[in-house]
């Protein structure tokens, strides 16, 4: 019972989960920066992942990023219109920075995350599942085969980290 109590404290102080939430894939673990890869998305090299379902295709920040990024405080959105493939469509303001986000495809807009108005932590706590920031549907659907799978991701970060 106190190594677990240990454990549990170390994990909260180095900002690891100790949930057992279950995540809408099998997740990967990048060895060197604690964050999480999901089978199932593509990646940008600018960090930001899609999920694409039917016609439309889910954007957000990567947990590897929001890691680099620290707690972020504020999220600006787009109200909606159209993102084009490697463009900055939004920003976000951390503790540490401000910094855009590209879109890794493009198409129009069809839904905005309003609950990052109020909330752009959950950028933070939940990336792939309550932080994700825009809804798209696509324009070019060959633009998601330039993008990185799981493996790729985990990789390009594992070397990305190194320098």
């Amino acid at each position: 019972m106190a190594l677990r109590m240990w454990a549990s404290s170390t994990a909260n102080s180095l900002g690891l989960s100790c949930a057992s939430k279950a995540l809408p894939y099998p997740a990967f673990s990048l060895s060197r920066c604690f964050s999480t890869v999901l089978d199932g998305l593509k990646y940008a090299s600018s960090h930001e992942w899609v999920k694409h379902e039917g016609s439309v295709a889910t954007i957000g920040v990567t947990d590897h990023a929001q890691h680099h990024l620290g707690d972020v405080v504020f999220a600006e959105l787009p109200d909606g219109g159209a993102v084009a493939a490697g463009k900055a469509f939004a920003s976000v303001e951390s503790v540490k920075a401000t910094s855009d986000v590209n879109s890794p495809i493009s198409g129009d807009i069809v839904e905005v995350n309003s609950k990052l108005s109020e909330a752009p932590g959950l950028i933070n706590s939940s990336p792939y599942e309550e932080g994700w920031m825009i809804k798209v549907k696509p324009s070019n659907p060959a633009e998601l085969e330039s993008l990185m799978g799981p493996k790729e991701y985990t990789k390009f970060c594992e070397e990305e980290d190194a320098h």
